[in-house]
This record gives C-alpha cells, structure tokens and sequence, in this order.
C-alpha cells in the first residue's frame, strides 16, 4: 500500500476531529498527521483507517483508537529523549507516535506474530526503537530500568508492581485498569515507595495477559 495524498487528507480530517475532541498538543497532533496508520493495518480496514475508531490486527489484538493514542500520549507528558517502555507493541503505531516525539522507546510485545509484524512494519517506515523485545509485558525489562516514563496498551486488572518499580524518582505510568471496562490511571513514582495515582476517564482495551504466546 501507498501513502497517498488522499490518505494524508483523511489524516488532516482525523486530526481536526482530535482537536474537537480536546487534544491539544501540537507535537502529538503533528505525528497523528505524519504517520500512515493504515499500513500498520490490515488492507481490507484500509478505506476506515482514519476513522477515530479501534480495528482487530493479528493474534486477537488491536491497533488502538486514535483518539486513545492521542489521549494516553498527552497523559504521559513525553519530553525529547525520554526513556519510555511500552508495553504491548501490538501494530506498532504507538510506538510510531512516540518515537515521531523523539523519546527513547523500548517495546516488548508477548505475541510473536505481531512481535515479527512490528519489528518489519517500523523498519520499512524508517523508525528505529531502542529495542523491541518478545517476552511477557508483565516482567517488563528490567535490564534496561529504570525509565522516565512506561506506558500500557492492553487493560490490566491491577497495576503490576514489577512495572512500578522500574519507573525513575519522578517518573509517570499510563496504564487502563479494569476487567470489561478499564478507567485511565496515571501514575506517579513520588518516592522509593510512594506512588500516587490518579483516574482519567473510561475506556475499552484488550486484556492485559501474562505470559507468551
């Protein structure tokens, strides 16, 4: 598939409808409009691609709603070079978005079609993470903690403390929390054992599940 001057129009109506919705940041709205999400899905979704909506990929998953993308992104606050782990690669959009914001982006995703899938799709597209790892999100990497920011794409029923303790002194977690409908938690690392937490809103994420596959 082509990256055509209709796809780019589609992506300027997507981001006016982000607008309206109440993203603001010009660098994330900036990456929305670059990055071609419909080759990050499957041909036969490609004429919905820029529709604000989530869409099935491989292995069960789901490449997010922009407007989620969006609205994650913005929670996390990322700065220029910011050492972020994802979890949950999944199409690899996200991991798109937050590299087109200059972060240091380490990837793991525990399903090893869309692993093999991510890993080819960002490099066609010239973008390079720090790492993109096959293993099991709720481990996170340790070996390379700890990180300025972590961010999760898939609804965990409780926040993992594996993840929290590989958050820096100041820094922030975005993570959905809950089983059929999850409710946005950020999170911020205060101290050595302090962590504070804050609710943002309802939303709808595939499980957060342990373990490869």
């Amino acid at each position: 598939m082509l990256d055509t001057s209709k796809h780019k129009g589609l992506r300027k109506k997507l981001v006016n409808e982000l607008i309206s919705k109440g993203i603001s940041s010009n660098e994330i709205l900036k990456a929305i409009l670059k990055i071609p999400r419909h080759l990050f899905i499957d041909k036969d979704f490609e004429s919905h691609a820029y529709i604000d909506k989530a869409f099935p990929i491989d292995s069960d998953q789901t490449i997010s709603q922009p407007y989620t993308v969006a609205f994650q992104t913005t929670l996390l606050d990322v700065k220029v070079n910011d050492k972020i782990l994802e979890i949950g690669t999944g199409s690899g959009y996200q991991t798109a978005v937050l590299l087109e914001l200059k972060a240091k982006v380490y990837t793991i995703e525990r399903q090893h079609l869309l692993f093999r899938k991510s890993i080819k799709k960002l490099r066609e597209l010239g973008y390079d993470p720090d790492l993109i790892k096959y293993g099991d999100g709720y481990l996170g990497i340790p070996e390379h903690a700890p990180f300025d920011k972590l961010l999760v794409t898939a609804g965990a029923v409780e926040i993992p403390k594996k993840l929290l303790i590989q958050l820096k002194i100041g820094g922030k977690m975005v993570i959905p929390i809950g089983d059929k409908v999850q409710k946005m938690v950020l999170v911020t690392r205060i101290n050595k054992a302090k962590f504070e937490k804050e609710i943002l809103g309802e939303f709808y994420f595939v499980p957060m599940l342990k373990n490869i596959n």
